[in-house]
C-alpha cells in the first residue's frame, strides 16, 4: 500500500474507533433489560437526529450531526509534511460521519494526477475495511474533480466522497448499518462548502516532474507513526486538471 493509501487509512482508523465505541454502548445498554419488562411493549422511537452547520478555520463548512473537536496531526512522506485533520461523531442511532482533510506539498500535488489521490484515498478506505466496492462515480464540487463511493464491509456500509481541492484532500462519510440505513448520509455528504478555496495547481509535464516527489512513485516514507515504505500507487494514469468543470453532485 502507497503512503497515501496508509495515511487515509489512519484517518479511517479514527472514526472506526468512534463507531466500535458506540457499538460497545449500545451492546452494554441492550445487555442491561431486565425480565420484567413487558413482552407486548411498544418499540421505543428512534431519536431525532438533526445536522448541525460546522464552520471549521480550515475553510470549510459541513452539516454534521452534534459538535466533533477535530483531531490534527502530522505525517512525514519523501515530498515533505502532510497536515491532517478528522471530525467524527456518532448520532443516537448509531451511524457515524467523518470529515477528514489532508493538506499535502504543492510540488507533490503538481506531479501528480489527481485522479492518483482520488483512487488512492478510496483503495486506501477498501483495505482498512477489508470491504468491495459496490458502486463508485466521478463527480465535482466548484469545479474540483472528486469521486463518489460505496463500500460494503463486515463493519458495515460505508458511503463516502472524496475531493481534490489545490493541495488538499477532503474525505466524507457516513458509516452505518446497511438493515437500518442513514437517512440523513445524502444530506449529509453534500453539504460541504469551500470557503476561499485555493486556484487549481498545474501539473508538472513527465519532463519537468520532480520524483521524488511522486506519490506513486515508490519512495520510502518515514511516517511519524513508524517507518512504512511506499509502493507504487496507479502507475498507469494520465493527467486531468484539478478544476475547471461544472460541479455536479
Amino acid at each position: 500500500m502507497s503512503s497515501l493509501s496508509r495515511l487515509f487509512a489512519a484517518l479511517v482508523t479514527i472514526a472506526l474507533m468512534g463507531a466500535a465505541c458506540a457499538t460497545k454502548e449500545g451492546a452494554t445498554k441492550e445487555g442491561s433489560s431486565t425480565v420484567e419488562e413487558l413482552p407486548n411493549e411498544t418499540p421505543e422511537a428512534k431519536p431525532q437526529v438533526e445536522l448541525k452547520r460546522l464552520s471549521a478555520p480550515e475553510g470549510f463548512n459541513v452539516s454534521i450531526p452534534g459538535e466533533p473537536q477535530p483531531q490534527r496531526g502530522e505525517v512525514a512522506i519523501p515530498g515533505g509534511k502532510v497536515q491532517t485533520a478528522a471530525w467524527t461523531t456518532n448520532d443516537p442511532n448509531g451511524v457515524l460521519y467523518s470529515i477528514s482533510t489532508a493538506d499535502y506539498p504543492e510540488k507533490v500535488v503538481a506531479a501528480n494526477p489527481a485522479a492518483a489521490f482520488l483512487n488512492e484515498g478510496k483503495n486506501g478506505l477498501v483495505n482498512q475495511l477489508k470491504g468491495t466496492i459496490k458502486a463508485e462515480e466521478d463527480i465535482t464540487l466548484q469545479g474540483y474533480p472528486g469521486k463518489a463511493f460505496t463500500v460494503s464491509s463486515d463493519a458495515g456500509e460505508v458511503r463516502a466522497r472524496n475531493f481534490l481541492v489545490g493541495p488538499r484532500l477532503y474525505t466524507l462519510l457516513v458509516l452505518y448499518n446497511p438493515s437500518i440505513g442513514a437517512p440523513l448520509a445524502e444530506q449529509f455528504l453534500t453539504s460541504l462548502e469551500l470557503v476561499n478555496p485555493p486556484p487549481a495547481i498545474m501539473r508538472a509535464t513527465a519532463a519537468g516532474a520532480d520524483g521524488g516527489t511522486s506519490v506513486d512513485g515508490g519512495m520510502p516514507a518515514t511516517p511519524t507513526d513508524g517507518g512504512m515504505t511506499g509502493s507504487p500507487a496507479d502507475g498507469g494514469m494520465t493527467g486531468s486538471p484539478d478544476a475547471g468543470t461544472q460541479p455536479r453532485r
